[in-house]
């Protein structure tokens, strides 16, 4: 066996001993045998030479996992009895610990000598999830030891947060010496992989195991995570939209905060394009054609509802005529009397009376809305044509975005007070109604208002009036108030956009070097991984998902979970193929009630192509099944498994993000059933999108798969279920 090949041997032989069901429990363990590139500090036993001491409780008993009470800032260390020699990778370890460790687990080498080594934080950057609730670990030497001191012990520490006495469990605990073949120990941790890994030359293969659970706790996939946003401005030109088969479309952007449903085709542009009145589809295309459409492609359709009180009066006024205002530094290219509203000196122009523009939106005009939504709901013999309404669109950028008519910046008194007034016309004339709200812009608007934004965060004087309490928990408690007092339900589904906000991944359809390819991948971890640090500005675990679902918990439950808007940029780039995949798989197993990409991905792009894998693979309008079903993917991948109600059919999909090495996956499908018969479908980013195979069938359950590089496959089988 050579060198570089023992790693990967050992790192399989980790994944496979926590893959076995009946090995699963806590403190159970296989054997593994000695691997030439590790020196062995535990595996079952303590290994060469090594002993173990400190203040925590832990218990060694041959052939199991160590186990430790790790509670309140307890410590062990693992120690040697001679200095370590020769020159190490990193360290190398698999945990199973109470998910309330989280971050709390610290590491680091000692000596008996006076040097201080780095404490470090056990973080995203580090870990990989395996089967059975275990991680496997590592940390590269140039975080551990980066001035190269002597060492002869391991320090395992937790952080005095950490209150649980379950206990925590460590098992194959090992160094791993560096190699040539290996990566650069001293590379950021934003750069290396989560794992020690082998960096496989070009053109590779890497075997990998991947599993898949029927019998784990399942969920049916709300078909509205597979919602994409109208273009009125380009709807003629793209028809190719319907061959998304998207099960939903969102009525909303910007503009849709000044739609005027009585006029029927005036719009305000905002911000977006010198404040002015169009008519975005030079024709007589209004919501009703939108939902008309909607219903023949048989579509969902989520309505953006204004609440910000004045929309467009007509299709040609604009908000800051240079004959009124004067020189601006920007006017319109083909309207050059309508300015920027921005003056030569950089400075924004006070706007004048909103009525240049606009005719008062009142809570009674959107009760005439849906009055006259219901009326056609009505003639079509009671089949419903807004399945959503959305309560406006980012009112918290509306002193930016809108500025022409509402220019002080919103707060929370105003945000509870309109959604109170406007909800409550929905709910009257709809009892029925989904609302969903409050279509926040992204991440600092969850936390603070757009009040809060312009006198500075560290300030927050709006924030600190209510109690110093986050907005959208605020927002959340005031109103469970309201339906606790009146029996009023205003909100039935917590509307957020999220957009990756490091640099290069999104916007002007993002870069696609190497760098922010894999950037723009990892993005999409914010969205559900409780331990990702976004790369970004933000520099904070955003776990977008698990923090919106916690504070519903806390504050009112019983709300579903909406992504108004998203889109990780590089459509055209097979890593936006794969970031939008990762996402829509993601928004299945998290349990979303709907999503809304932003806009629709450009045909025929690896963007489009992704979209298909759950929508449409074989150009058959087949889809990804509907019930969500557990499944376990090795770094560097990713496997969504979805099965039907009469578990004879599933459905897989697996992504391979590694841009030059070829995954051999071995997955274990064993729990849900004998596969009797299997369709392929591989896309690599070639513009004919997926190409279809009828591979040979495995006995038992297990598939064996080729996923080539950057790619998405797509697995449809039928099963001759097992009983549980």
């Amino acid at each position: 066996m050579t060198r570089s090949r023992s790693i990967v041997a050992m790192l399989a032989l980790a994944v496979a001993c926590t893959a076995a069901p009946k090995e699963r429990e806590r403190g159970r363990r296989v054997d593994t045998p000695p691997i030439e590139e590790a020196e062995w500090i535990f595996s079952g036993k303590l290994l060469n030479g090594w002993q173990d001491q400190g203040v925590a409780k832990r218990k060694i008993e041959a052939g199991k996992a160590l186990e430790v009470n790790m509670r309140g800032g307890a410590s062990f260390s693992l120690l040697s009895a001679s200095p370590v020699e020769g020159v190490v990778q990193g360290l190398l370890f698999t945990v199973l610990a109470d998910a309330a460790l989280g971050e709390l687990l610290e590491v680091r080498l000692d000596s008996s000598r006076a040097e201080v080594f780095p404490r470090v934080t056990i973080g995203a950057q580090h870990r990989r999830e395996m089967l059975g609730g275990w991680n496997e670990v590592f940390v590269p030497i140039g975080e551990l030891n980066p001035k190269g001191l002597p060492y002869d012990r391991v320090v395992f520490r937790s952080r005095t947060q950490f209150k649980s006495d379950t206990p925590v469990y460590f098992d194959k605990i090992a160094l791993i010496r560096r190699t040539a073949d290996t990566f650069d120990a001293n590379a950021p941790p934003s750069s290396q992989p989560l794992v020690a890994k082998v960096a496989l030359k070009a053109g590779a293969t890497e075997q990998k195991s991947f599993a898949i659970d029927c019998f784990g706790k399942t969920h049916k996939i709300s078909p509205m995570i597979y919602g994409i946003a109208v273009n009125v401005r380009m709807n003629a030109k793209h028809a190719y939209v319907w061959s998304l088969n998207a099960a939903a479309r969102r009525w909303g952007g910007n503009p849709m905060s000044r739609y005027n449903w009585e006029h029927g085709t005036a719009w305000n542009t905002g911000s977006d394009y010198f404040f002015k009145n169009v008519n975005y589809s030079g024709g007589d295309y209004s919501y009703r054609t939108f939902i008309r459409d909607n219903v023949t492609h048989n579509m969902q359709t989520a309505l953006t509802v204004p609440m910000l009180g004045w929309v467009a009066k007509d299709t040609h006024s604009f908000s800051f005529p240079v004959s009124e205002f004067g020189a601006q530094r920007e006017t319109d290219p083909e309207e050059h009397r309508a300015g920027n509203g921005v003056s030569k000196d950089g400075k924004p122009i006070p706007p004048g009376p909103p009525g240049q523009t606009s005719v008062q939106a009142s809570p009674q005009f959107i009760a005439r809305w849906i009055a006259a939504l219901r009326a056609q709901d009505a003639e079509r013999r009671g089949l419903r044509g807004v399945h959503q309404y959305i309560l406006d669109n980012e009112p918290d950028l509306w002193d930016s975005t809108h500025r022409d008519v509402h220019p002080e910046p919103l707060t929370y008194d105003e945000l509870l007070r309109r959604t109170i007034e406007y909800g409550s016309e929905i709910r009257k004339g709809d009892p029925q109604a989904v609302i969903a709200g409050p279509a926040s812009w992204g991440w600092t608007g969850y936390f603070y208002s757009a009040a809060d934004a312009a006198a500075g965060f560290q300030n927050k004087p709006d924030r600190k009036k209510h109690g110093d309490v986050p907005l959208l928990p605020w927002y959340l408690q005031q109103l469970k108030k309201h339906e606790d007092r009146t029996g009023t339900r205003l909100l039935d589904v917590v509307d957020v956009h999220f957009y990756p906000a490091a640099k290069g991944v999104f916007g002007d359809a993002g870069l696609t070097d190497p760098q922010t390819a894999a950037l723009r991948i990892r993005s999409t971890r914010a969205l559900w991984d409780p331990l990702y640090v976004d790369e970004s500005w933000v520099k904070d675990t955003v776990k977008l998902i698990p923090r919106l679902r916690e504070w519903i918990t806390i504050h009112y439950p019983g709300r579903g979970i909406s992504i108004g808007e998203w889109n990780f940029g590089g459509e055209q780039h097979m890593s936006g193929g794969l970031a939008l995949a990762e996402a829509l798989g993601r928004f299945g197993t998290e349990d979303v009630t709907s999503a809304f990409y932003w806009t629709y991905p450009p045909d025929q792009s690896p963007a489009y192509w992704a979209w298909r894998a759950y929508r449409d693979y074989d150009g058959k309008r087949a889809t990804f099944q509907e019930v969500s079903v557990p499944a376990r993917a090795p770094n560097g991948a990713s496997i969504f498994a979805a099965r039907n109600e009469q578990r004879t059919k599933m459905t897989a999909i697996l992504l391979n993000f590694q841009p030059d090495i070829t995954i051999d996956a071995h997955i274990d499908a064993g729990m849900c059933g004998r596969v009797t018969a299997r369709k392929t479908y591989t896309f690599t980013g070639e513009k004919d999108g997926f190409k279809e195979s009828a591979p040979k069938l495995n006995e038992g359950g297990a598939i064996d798969q080729k996923l080539p590089p950057y790619s998405i496959t797509v697995m449809a089988m039928d099963l001759s279920p097992t009983k549980k």
